[in-house]
């Protein structure tokens, strides 16, 4: 049931419309008298008075039985007019004498004339004194003051005014014609219209006959009682029994149904405002929701990957270099480029977002700590940092794992070469033959160990050389620096103490020199030539099978040069060889002359003709494979050059025209014409022709691949490198999405705002006619000349106001978004904090907190729900079980701004 106090309040009326009432009221007040006198329509006012009085008094818990009897001593009198007004009365007497009764009569009396209403004729005593047509006609008064009088439709009030509700209401229905409040209602089918135009499922309205009002009247008064909580205050037999049926009965009855589905209308608007802002702020708190997981799981990739790109613990081995490569290269190709994309779209969503909470009102929405998009701008400068580095330190880590496993190789090989040479040298040197020695044999065991004292000189540059590359190893941390190590002191050890037992048995020898003859000349010379010769030819061997790495083709014609020039001393070399053996056959022609019979070999040397024959054999061997070699690196190093050459060509077309582009773009954002939408559209058709151009720089990646695969470091024929095409590309792409989202964003705002074409181009003019730089923003001092060009008169206060608006971040600069929202928030509104309460208040039944009931009531179920999750318990002294803080929750919605 309504309360009619509510919609009233005890506010006087406007002037125009009091003198309208008060003359309807005087009109009614000199009300026929002798009419009540009627049995039928007595009957028909004191039960439809009763049953008006009784739905207001049992919301104080109390009820009237007689009505010229139960308001004889005032005091429910008195609570009446408290329960239906709202106010309280002067505290009643609670005395039984007709003198107390009397005064609690005339208090309610007097709280009636209190509203503007003019009683005649009806006084305390007639009240007390149960005066049937007294009570009835202050009853009626009651009834039209609070029940009727406020009652306004199109301009007409009060009794009019109802009238017109119900002919409005019931129009559409057949059998229908409301002209008035007696003979208009008999059948029934206005009643069950008025209930079926408002809720047509409790009523099927087409089952309805005209011939049977009893039923009609029956039916419509059962239905009001229970589903629309309005007493049954009349009779169908009365009313059909009756020629014409009281009118004041069937006013009060019928403006039961104009409050009750007044106050539902009402309800129904305050939900609709409701539900519009919900729908709002649930899917701000979606896109909200959305923003700050894809936050996190950008930031996470980001942490975890920053890690890797910082950890510059070099692999043991090529291979597995080779692969950490490889694996950045799939970084860089599979997993950066979704990454690139998701972070522009983080900051599409982000100022979309921003510009959807400035459009409906709301406040500027803030990520959770460390989810700024400066912190994610700042977590990607690192982690591109981060990958900088790491490429440069790959590379340089595979140029020392190259030079390592070059130097280890050598150092096996020159290792192995003089392990092999001091094999048995040690024994030799340790053993006494020349004790038992004659003459002869000392000489020789003499010439022999200055043969070896020059072998073992000769020697000596090997050792060194094997030392000093051990080192080397040392100082660039060779994984496997222990072994070599230790093989490196063996060698050392094993050289020094050679050097030993040869000082040794020289100062032997010397001993017993003095008692032994010159030996042969000729083997002494064979001896001093063919060991140099022989060391000269392992050297060569050495050479000819030494490995090599070149990275230009200059190296490696250096390579070929330097072996040419060596062949070229193969003539020299050989003619020294056939002086050797020519030596060698002297002696033997000696022997054989003086028929010497020569002991099996020279005592000198243990390089016999055989050997040097055999090494020659060998060094010529590894001459042809030493030209292959150099061929087929030299055919290597020619197609590393067409790789650069390849490289540098489509290079030096992208890098520029990404350069353009990136121009073009810049001129564009400032330049653009036409309609919102035909700027979009241009600017989609300029990113298609952009992405067009993207199998160019697929071909380039190819080819910077094929760059990579052959290990080539350095392209003297361009300045571009791919990391530059791909720099310059990803800003490219990220720049035009950031000139559509403007756009999208300039759409958003016009349409929400309701600005013209006109008014867009106006705006856009204007801004980049101050735009004097060029760079789609402005200074302070451009944008104060921008605003007094467009009529503002500012002072210094007022102008740092406007810009702590479209400037919040103190830049310096403002952008063109920032000012046409400030342009259409000048012009515009939107809903506040006040109006939603306003609503809530409504639904509250004017309350100032509202139960989880009345909001599943009145609203929608899932917004219903979401206002239930979020509402805090309300904490004012009217607090009841249950109730809710709609106030609270509403400024909420809106910031401390409206608060």
């Amino acid at each position: 049931m309504v309360d009619y106090h509510m919609t009233s309040g005890g506010a006087p009326p406007h002037m125009g419309q009091l003198g309208q009432d008060q003359r309807y009221m005087e009109q009614e007040e000199d009300w026929d008298r002798d009419l009540l006198l009627d049995p039928a329509w007595e009957k028909q006012q004191r039960k439809t008075f009763t049953a008006w009085c009784n739905s207001h008094l049992r919301k104080a818990g109390t009820q009237i039985e007689n009505i010229d009897e139960d308001f004889r001593d005032g005091l429910k009198l008195m609570l009446l007019l408290e329960v239906i007004s709202g106010e309280r009365l002067p505290k009643p007497e609670r005395g039984k004498m007709r003198v107390h009764k009397i005064n609690n009569v005339n208090k309610a009396l007097d709280f009636i004339a209190s509203k503007g209403v003019k009683l005649v004729s009806i006084g305390a005593e007639e009240i007390v004194d149960g005066n049937t047509k007294m009570t009835l006609g202050m009853i009626w008064t009651i009834i039209l003051r609070f029940a009727i009088q406020d009652i306004s439709v199109e301009e007409t009030s009060a009794k009019e005014g109802l009238l017109l509700w119900c002919q409005r209401k019931t129009a559409p229905y057949k059998n229908v014609n409301v002209q008035n409040f007696h003979i208009s209602w008999k059948d029934g089918l206005a009643f069950n219209a008025l209930i079926h135009r408002h809720r047509p499922e409790l009523i099927e309205y087409d089952k309805l006959r005209k011939d049977d009002p009893v039923t009609n009247l029956n039916n419509a008064f059962e239905v009001a009682e229970r589903y629309l909580d309005i007493p049954k205050m009349l009779d169908a037999e009365d009313i059909v029994g009756t020629l014409r049926p009281d009118e004041k009965a069937i006013m009060t009855y019928v403006s039961c149904f104009y409050h009750a589905f007044s106050g539902a209308q009402k309800a129904e608007t305050a939900a609709n405002r409701i539900c519009k802002v919900l729908a709002v702020n649930q899917e701000n708190e979606h896109l909200m929701e959305d923003y700050e997981k894809l936050a996190s799981d950008l930031l996470e990739w980001i942490r975890r990957t920053i890690p890797w790109l910082e950890n510059r613990v070099p692999e043991k081995t090529m291979h597995d270099m080779q692969q950490k490569l490889e694996d950045f290269r799939d970084y860089r190709r599979v997993h950066k480029p979704p990454k690139v994309q998701e972070k522009c779209q983080l900051e599409i969503n982000f100022n979309t977002l921003q510009t959807k909470l400035r459009l409906s009102n709301r406040p500027a929405f803030m990520p959770s700590e460390g989810k700024m998009v400066s912190d994610i701008n700042n977590g990607w400068q690192h982690l591109e940092q981060a990958e900088k580095g790491f490429e440069e330190w790959l590379l340089n880590a595979i140029r020392r794992l190259e030079r390592l496993d070059h130097l280890a190789e050598k150092f096996r090989q020159k290792a192995l070469i003089h392990e092999a040479w001091t094999e048995g040298k040690e024994a030799m040197l340790k053993q006494k033959d020349y004790e038992s020695a004659t003459l002869a044999d000392i000489k020789a065991l003499i010439r022999k160990h200055e043969a070896f004292e020059s072998d073992l000189a000769a020697h000596q540059d090997r050792v060194e050389q094997i030392a000093a590359i051990a080192q080397e190893l040392n100082e660039l941390d060779y994984y496997d620096s222990p072994s070599v190590n230790a093989r490196c002191q063996k060698i050392c050890d094993q050289w020094d103490l050679l050097g030993s037992l040869t000082h040794t048995r020289r100062e032997a020898l010397e001993v017993t020199e003095k008692q032994l003859e010159a030996i042969d000349q000729l083997y002494l010379e064979y001896a001093k030539r063919a060991a140099p010769f022989n060391n000269w030819m392992e050297g060569a061997m050495e050479d000819l099978q030494d490995m090599f790495i070149v990275h230009t083709i200059e190296e490696i014609e250096g390579l070929i040069a330097a072996h040419e020039q060596f062949k070229s001393t193969l003539p020299d070399a050989d003619r020294e060889r056939e002086a050797i053996l020519g030596i060698q056959n002297e002696a033997q022609k000696i022997a054989d002359y003086s028929h010497i019979k020569l002991a099996s070999g020279n005592p000198y040397t243990t390089v016999t003709p055989q050997i040097i024959n055999s090494k020659w054999e060998k060094v010529q061997q590894l001459v042809p494979k030493r030209d292959g070699a150099l061929k087929g690196e030299h055919d290597k190093q020619q197609s590393n050059e067409h790789l650069r050459l390849q490289f540098a060509s489509l290079a030096n077309v992208v890098g520029p025209w990404i350069q353009a582009k990136m121009e073009e773009i810049g001129r564009i954002a400032i330049e653009l014409h036409g309609t919102l939408e035909d700027q979009m559209t241009h600017l989609k058709q300029y990113e298609q022709s952009v992405i067009n151009y993207k199998p160019n720089i697929d071909k380039l990646e190819q080819q910077h691949q094929l760059i990579q695969e052959a290990l080539i470091f350095d392209n003297k024929h361009t300045n571009y490198t791919m990391e530059h095409i791909r720099v310059g590309w990803e800003h490219l792409l990220t720049t035009i999405a950031r000139t559509s989202n403007e756009v999208e964003n300039q759409i958003l705002t016009r349409d929400a705002k309701g600005i013209s074409q006109e008014q867009m181009h106006e705006y856009r003019a204007s801004f980049n006619h101050f735009d004097r730089k060029r760079i789609g923003a402005l200074d302070a001092d451009d944008f104060r000349a921008l605003l007094i060009s467009t009529g503002y008169s500012l002072g210094d206060a007022e102008f740092n106001r406007i810009m702590a608006i479209v400037d919040p971040n103190n830049t310096g600069m403002v952008t063109f978004q920032a000012f046409i929202d400030f342009m259409s928030r000048e012009t515009t509104d939107t809903d506040t904090a006040d109006q939603v309460i306003a609503s809530f208040k409504v639904l509250a039944g004017d309350k100032n907190y509202i139960t989880a009931a009345e909001l599943r009531r009145e609203l929608p179920p899932d917004q219903a729900e979401y206002c239930i999750a979020r509402m805090a318990p309300y904490q004012g002294p009217d607090a009841v079980p249950g109730a809710l803080d709609y106030m609270s929750f509403s400024t909420a919605l809106y910031g401390e701004s409206d608060l």
